[in-house]
């Protein structure tokens, strides 16, 4: 597979600007930690008859259950979505130590700025990711 070089003009972060960029990331980091420390919480540590305040050894209905049982599954589901959130923000907060935050990783051109302000932690430039993609198959 042949990748063609991204020829986007260069971004030239200042120092300042490097700065904010880090300090974004890092707000953007605490609330994700806040989210995922509330939904593992949701997730794990309440049954059914706990949220209900029941106490007796009594059993639920089937469907309550499933019910229950759907409401972890989803939560789990959104923790992991925002874990990985939370894994692409370190990357770009390493990007941004290192002094290569905007540089793309496959090809070596430009981000635009347009596209890091939409999405901080991209890695690819929007050709690259669109052949990362095409490439999964998504």
């Amino acid at each position: 597979m042949v990748k063609k070089k991204n020829t986007g003009k260069a971004n030239a972060f200042g120092e300042k600007e490097m700065e904010a960029i880090r300090k974004k990331l890092v707000e953007k980091k605490a609330r994700i930690i806040e989210e995922l420390i509330r939904l593992k919480g949701q997730a794990l540590n309440k049954s059914f008859k706990d949220a209900s305040g029941d106490l007796s050894g009594y059993s639920f209905h089937m469907a309550d259950m499933a019910t229950d049982l759907y409401d972890k599954e989803f939560s789990l589901e959104l923790v992991e979505g925002e874990r990985e959130r939370l894994f692409a923000l370190d990357d770009a907060i390493r990007r941004v130590d290192e002094g290569t935050y905007g540089k793309c990783d496959s090809c070596g051109g430009c981000i635009s700025r347009q596209r890091l302000k939409a999405m901080p932690q991209a890695k690819h430039c929007i050709p690259c990711q669109e052949q990362e993609e095409k490439s999964a198959g998504r």
